[in-house]
């Protein structure tokens, strides 16, 4: 039984329902965002900027009308520990992976006719080869980049789709195995699709799906801490 508004208590919602409308708000909220091309003194991007917005309140919103708190959604530091092992695991894994990967797929790519279609506009004409890695450049704009990185892309994203989306996804839909400490089941599943479907309003480039995959590896880390 649904609890009595009246008593002080706030009716039960179904958590499926209510991440399932609050993607759509946002997915539809990016599209129009993500077509502002303004540029802003001491914001930047301004549509990358508004976006991030989104994605940092709306989880904010929908908890208040939950009755809960975005604390709630796992937007919290601890546990330090196991978070800073998981996460310096999977990179030292997946880093080196990645980057031979990607050296290897333009090696190839570049020089074939029939996987050069793959290839993202222009990148065959900047990309330079194994000679041409090198150490980044550490100054200002090498950190103000992180920066950005960290604070308008990767918390925002990491808050919406991992913390708050997976979140009410897990309670509709509770993993039914656990691999290594981490939820595996639909909710997974559906929280990364939907990362994946955020991605296209950008370029409408198809090959952004492909963001289905470090979804998955994420969201697992999320379960797992």
């Amino acid at each position: 039984m649904s609890p009595d508004p009246a008593a002080g208590q706030p009716p039960v919602r179904d958590p499926a329902r209510d991440a399932l409308w609050a993607f759509a708000a946002v997915l539809v909220m990016v599209a129009v965002f993500v077509r502002i091309n303004v540029h802003v003194p001491g914001i930047g991007h301004l549509g990358s900027a508004l976006i991030a917005v989104v994605f940092l309140y709306t989880p904010s919103v929908v908890a208040r009308m939950r009755g809960e708190d975005v604390s709630d959604y796992g937007f919290v530091a601890a546990p330090i520990g196991r978070g800073l092992v998981t996460a310096g695991a999977a990179m030292a894994a997946i880093f080196p992976l990645f980057a031979l990967g990607y050296l290897a797929f333009y090696e190839i790519a570049c020089d074939s006719q029939l996987l050069a279609h793959l290839v993202p506009r222009g990148m065959c004409i900047r990309y330079g080869g194994v000679d041409s890695v090198h150490w980044p450049n550490l100054d200002l704009a090498f950190v103000e980049f992180c920066l950005v990185q960290l604070i308008v892309v990767a918390l925002p994203e990491e808050l919406f789709f991992r913390g708050f989306l997976l979140g009410l996804l897990e309670r509709a839909f509770p993993p039914r195995r656990r691999w290594w400490g981490g939820g595996v089941g639909k909710a997974l599943i559906l929280s990364s699709l939907a990362f994946a479907v955020i991605h296209l309003p950008k370029d409408g480039d198809p090959r952004a799906l492909a963001t289905f995959f470090p979804g998955l590896l994420f969201g697992w880390m999320r379960s797992r801490t």
